[in-house]
């Protein structure tokens, strides 16, 4: 999904109101996850994700407009891709917190069998 693509559609949104507006809400703050989540800044990641949630709710409680549906299904597939993204952002930070978290793990282990051959020896 190119950016100009991602331009076009919001722009779209963004002319209309109701459902539309909050789906362009969606959007932005999906688009700031991402960028977030590229500076390795969970925790914006976290709030972001807890306000677009509350908007995505809101967007969907009532049926999409059909003059609006082929909108939508644009700027969905648009979110999809985005989170996608996101997800793999996601899984690559995971493995390295598992890879940091293992060698303190190592770590500790190494000081407390010093520590415990220090004990004995003395």
């Amino acid at each position: 999904m190119g950016s100009a693509m991602n331009e076009k559609c919001l722009e779209a949104l963004l002319a209309r109101r109701g459902q539309c507006a909050l789906l362009a809400n969606v959007l932005v703050r999906t688009q700031r996850m991402l960028e977030a989540a590229r500076a390795d800044d969970w925790p914006v990641v976290t709030a972001l994700e807890n306000k677009r949630s509350q908007l995505l709710k809101r967007c969907f409680s009532e049926t999409v407009a059909p003059e609006n549906s082929e909108l939508f299904s644009e700027a969905l597939a648009i979110m999809l891709h985005l989170n996608e993204e996101l997800v793999a952002l996601l899984n690559q930070a995971k493995t390295q917190a598992s890879v940091h978290h293992a060698g303190e793990l190592k770590a500790h282990q190494a000081i407390g069998h010093y520590l415990d051959t220090g004990i004995h020896s003395a």
